[in-house]
C-alpha cells in the first residue's frame, strides 16, 4: 500500500509539474505580449501626442497670422519697441504712452491689422467682445430691410454704384451682397451679445476676426448702415422736419458729401480699399451704434485734442469704447488696469 501511495504521489507531482510547465510557457508568453502592446501603446501615445502638439501648433500659428486684432502686449514694451531714437516725434510718443499708463490706468493694448478698414474693426471687436447688444433703433427695425427700403421705398436706384471696398464691385447685384453682409452683421451681433460667458465670447470673436469673408461683411453692413443714416437725415433736413445732430450737418457740408450719393461715390465706397473713415465719419459711426467712442490721439499729446470723443453728443446710457491711434489713422485697442 505504501508503495502504491508514493507511486500516486510521484505520478501527481510529475502531472503538475507538465501542467506548471505548459502553464509557465502560456504565462510567459501572455507577459511578452502584454509587455509588447504596452510597448506599442506607449510609442504609439507619444507618436499621437507629438503629431498632436505639432498640429495644434499649426492651427495656433495660422490662427494667430490670420487674427485681425492680436492677443494684449504690454504698452510701455510696445511704445520702446515701436519708438526708439531721440527723435522729436519718438519722444512725443513715447510720453504720450507714459502719460497713457500711469495717469490713464491703461497698461496693454491689443493691435489692430492695418489696413482701410482698421477703425471698422478696432470698434466692433470692442463692441461684440464687451457683449453691447443692438443700439435702441436697431432693435426696432429689421436692419435686413434697409436695402430694400432704401432701394424700393425711397428709390435710390444709385446704390447700384455702391462698391465693396477692396473688391470695388458695382452692378445690379449690389443689393443681393448688401442683403447678405446684413444677415451676416445682424447673426453674429446676435450671437455674440447673447452669449454671456466672458471667455466663450471671446473665443467667439477670435474665430469670427480670424474669417477675413466674414469680417468684411460686417464692415460693409456697418458703411451702408452709415448710408442708410445719412438717406434719412438728408430727407429730413431737406423736408424741414425735426433738427438733426450736428454731426449731419458737419457731414452734409462738405464739397465732396453734399448729398448722399457724393457721400457715397466720393468717401464709402473707398473705405476698406484706399482709404479709412476719417473724423466726422467718427462722429456717425459713434452715433448710429449708440456707443461713446473715445479716442486717445497721441500725436495730438499735450493739446487740447489728445482725447476725444465721438459724437460728442452722446447719452449717458451708451456705451463706451476706447481707441488709440498714433495718426488717425491706423488704431489700436488701449486696455484699462486699475
Amino acid at each position: 500500500g505504501r508503495h502504491e501511495v508514493q507511486s500516486w504521489t510521484t505520478a501527481t507531482k510529475k502531472s503538475l509539474c507538465l501542467m506548471w510547465q505548459k502553464v509557465k510557457v502560456q504565462l510567459m508568453l501572455s507577459m511578452s505580449f502584454l509587455v509588447a502592446v504596452f510597448w506599442y501603446c506607449r510609442r504609439l501615445y507619444r507618436f499621437l501626442a507629438q503629431l498632436l502638439k505639432r498640429w495644434s501648433s499649426y492651427l495656433q500659428r495660422k490662427l494667430i497670422r490670420n487674427l485681425s486684432v492680436l492677443t494684449e502686449v504690454d504698452l510701455l514694451g510696445y511704445s520702446a519697441k515701436e519708438w526708439k531714437g531721440e527723435t522729436k516725434q519718438a519722444k512725443l510718443m513715447r510720453e504720450a504712452y507714459e502719460e497713457l499708463f500711469w495717469n490713464y490706468h491703461i497698461k496693454y493694448l491689443r493691435q489692430v491689422r492695418r489696413d482701410n478698414y482698421c477703425v471698422l474693426r478696432a470698434v466692433l471687436f470692442q463692441i461684440f467682445s464687451q457683449g453691447i447688444p443692438f443700439p435702441s433703433w436697431m432693435k426696432e427695425r429689421d436692419i435686413l430691410k434697409l436695402p430694400e427700403k432704401l432701394l424700393y421705398s425711397q428709390g435710390c436706384n444709385w446704390i447700384q454704384q455702391y462698391s465693396f471696398g477692396p473688391e470695388r464691385y458695382t452692378g445690379p447685384n449690389a443689393f443681393g451682397k448688401l442683403r447678405k453682409c446684413m444677415e451676416t452683421l445682424k447673426t453674429n451681433w446676435t450671437e455674440i451679445s447673447t452669449t454671456k460667458d466672458h471667455e466663450e465670447r471671446g473665443n467667439m470673436c477670435n474665430t469670427l476676426f480670424s474669417d477675413e469673408s466674414k469680417e468684411h461683411k460686417l464692415y460693409e453692413a456697418i458703411k451702408f448702415i452709415m448710408l442708410y443714416e445719412v438717406v434719412e437725415a438728408y430727407e429730413q433736413i431737406k423736408n424741414r422736419e425735426e433738427p438733426m445732430p450736428n454731426l449731419f450737418s458737419r457731414l452734409l457740408a462738405r464739397d465732396s458729401s453734399s448729398d448722399p450719393l457724393s457721400f457715397m461715390m466720393n468717401h464709402l465706397n473707398s473705405i476698406g480699399d484706399s482709404i479709412c473713415l476719417d473724423q466726422v465719419e467718427l462722429f456717425l459711426l459713434g452715433y448710429l451704434l449708440e456707443v461713446k467712442i473715445r479716442v486717445y490721439r497721441l500725436h495730438r499729446f499735450n493739446t487740447e485734442e489728445f482725447e476725444v470723443n465721438y459724437p460728442d453728443e452722446y447719452r449717458r446710457e451708451w456705451n463706451e469704447i476706447s481707441l488709440l491711434t498714433e495718426d488717425d489713422h491706423y488704431y489700436h485697442i488701449p486696455l484699462f488696469r486699475t
